[in-house]
């Protein structure tokens, strides 16, 4: 940031391409951003914009420049030129993020981010986000899979009173290796946050902004973000997207995305129900631990003192024992955890959505 407070206080040079009527990727306000601290940057809402659309890119050259103008048609019908669209390049290897600007040439409504390496598509969403100006943010990939023209109808439900509305790709036009293992884990993660939607993981979705600015994304987060929102308690709600065959390159998701989900939803479910409480988790496990411990100790020591067995060639002795210990060990954590948020609770900020 001070690279380019630096550029700035520099006295501008004339472009001779500039006066020729010419352009490059480079002119204007196509330049990286680089982060350092998200807090650090404007988030004011833009009354001039009335929906901002994130779209995280990698390596999707061939299908930006059609994806550019079904969005241009699509968002000057809905906000009569009131938009803006970001595009996050994580890392591209291709020609995306030179793509990206002859998009924002032709177009200033267009913005363009670039990381300096793949980071993942949480990160690209989190600065997509903190880079949104309008009241309402949409998100969608950009393969072309996601179709614009249901743009409408996300903002049409999101008026019926939601704070998110997510996409639910009904009729899937991939192979079996992805919708199989997708049902599985919209499935499990439906049972185990509380709230029911067919398909977390679709790009496609419409935000209030006071959503994308509170629920933060990191890691692989960004599958359970509808999930997260209704722990915060938003109101969160699905309708089936026309969703297209790939028209350009590959997927970039492995088996591994499905390991790294499995483990992230264990995180969510862990800080949704014990981050207040941490006790209730440490002490119970401590709690079990002891009791099983004692139990077997003290079962054995009977036998002990009716001369049944000796104690010292019996191992499950010293099992007994290490249960005791671990358990005190997980008391000792929850105990260590209730002192860390008893510490946050005294600067807790508790938001209030309305008032009468």
């Amino acid at each position: 940031m001070n690279q380019e407070n630096e550029n700035n206080n520099q006295p501008k040079k004339n472009n001779p391409n500039q006066e020729k009527g010419n352009k490059s990727s480079n002119q204007g306000n196509f330049k990286p951003r680089y982060y350092k601290n998200y807090k650090n940057y404007d988030n004011s809402e833009d009354p001039k914009i009335a929906i901002s659309v994130v779209i995280p890119m990698y390596n999707e050259e061939e299908s930006l420049p059609e994806l550019s103008v079904l969005l241009e048609k699509e968002l000057t019908e809905l906000t009569n030129g009131k938009y803006e669209v970001i595009f996050v390049d994580d890392g591209s290897t291709d020609n995306s993020w030179d793509v990206a600007g002859k998009i924002i040439d032709n177009n200033r409504k267009f913005r363009a981010v670039k990381f300096r390496k793949n980071m993942g598509k949480s990160d690209a969403l989190q600065v997509g986000f903190n880079e949104a100006k309008g009241k309402i943010v949409i998100t969608m990939d950009a393969d072309l899979q996601d179709d614009p023209a249901e743009i409408k109808n996300l903002l049409a439900k999101l008026k019926e009173g939601y704070d998110l509305v997510s996409g639910w790709k009904k009729v899937r036009h991939d192979p079996i290796t992805k919708t199989a293992p997708s049902k599985f884990f919209n499935f499990v993660t439906s049972k185990t946050s509380g709230i029911k939607l067919h398909d977390f993981n679709c790009g496609l979705k419409a935000y209030k902004r006071e959503v994308v600015k509170t629920i933060p994304v990191y890691g692989e987060m960004h599958r359970y973000i509808p999930a997260l929102a209704h722990m915060n308690g938003f109101l969160v709600t699905e309708i089936p997207v026309e969703h297209h065959p790939r028209k350009y390159g590959k997927t970039k998701y492995g088996f591994s995305r499905f390991i790294k989900g499995f483990l992230d939803l264990l995180t969510v479910m862990f800080l949704n129900r014990y981050m207040k409480r941490p006790m209730h988790f440490f002490g119970t496990l401590g709690v079990i631990f002891i009791t099983v411990g004692f139990g077997i100790d003290f079962y054995l020591l009977i036998e002990w003192f009716l001369n049944q067995t000796y104690l010292s060639n019996r191992p499950l002795v010293q099992f007994g024992i290490a249960l005791i210990i671990v358990g005190f060990q997980m008391l000792s954590l929850g105990f260590l955890g209730e002192m860390i948020v008893k510490n946050q609770q005294e600067h807790k900020v508790i938001k209030i959505s309305d008032r009468k």
